[in-house]
């Protein structure tokens, strides 16, 4: 970066808004939104959201939860205790079922419970279930028995609403052109949107300025990103 002075930054944990309201509905997400919406007169008590790192599922699994007054786990952490918590869980979210590993049991003992319970099991995932290398038949095949809907990557307009949102969470404010500056030479997609934020803040505290079009673009060169363009 510059030969600038530079603040003394603590990484505070930061926790991004699963508030309705900071929920941006775009074309991408509108075929699982409106999925997710029809809760509780669902097809199958079961509904798969998929969809890239990012790409809005943990925020709309959230809203279905707070929702539908549902319990809460985690694929790539499930443990005996989350399965008890769901045997008699009236819905159930499922955060990163495709990072199941070696806890296949117990995701095939939650799947069963909500069946035989005539409950409800929201699950997100990056991928379908054939592609997460299952060794269980069974659970695979009580998988396919959720309907599956997708989450798309972010166009312009909702990769620049998203990073003011993502700046708006931070407490930044950040002007409309830097933004779009910004919009225009990152990946599509959410996660691309966090990281670039995240180095936006943590860079603007080092130095203890603004967040500037200048600042920006010395952050996307090095990040590797593209500075072409208006």
């Amino acid at each position: 970066m510059t030969g600038l002075p530079r603040q003394l930054t603590l990484d505070w944990p930061h926790r991004p808004s699963f508030a309705a309201e900071d929920f941006l509905a775009a074309p991408a997400n509108r075929e699982a939104l409106a999925a997710v919406a029809r809760w509780p007169d669902w097809a199958s008590r079961m509904l798969l959201l998929l969809g890239p790192e990012g790409s809005g599922k943990s925020h709309l699994g959230h809203l279905w939860a707070e929702r539908a007054g549902a319990t809460v786990v985690h694929g790539e952490t499930l443990a005996d205790a989350d399965v008890a918590a769901c045997a008699d869980a009236a819905a159930i979210l499922i955060e990163d079922a495709d990072r199941i590993g070696a806890r296949e049991d117990r995701l095939f003992h939650i799947l069963n419970a909500v069946l035989q319970n005539q409950s409800f099991a929201l699950l997100t995932a990056r991928t379908e279930p054939s592609a997460w290398a299952l060794r269980t038949p069974d659970l695979l095949s009580r998988l396919r028995l959720a309907p599956l809907v997708g989450l798309g990557a972010p166009d312009f307009d909702l990769t620049e609403a998203v990073l003011f949102k993502l700046f708006s969470d931070r407490q930044l404010t950040v002007e409309p052109r830097v933004v779009a500056f910004i919009a225009l030479r990152i990946e599509r997609s959410l996660a691309a949107a966090r990281r670039i934020v995240a180095a936006l803040d943590h860079e603007a505290l080092a130095r203890g300025r603004r967040v500037t079009r200048a600042m920006a673009a010395e952050v996307l060169r090095e990040a590797g990103s593209s500075e072409e363009g208006p």
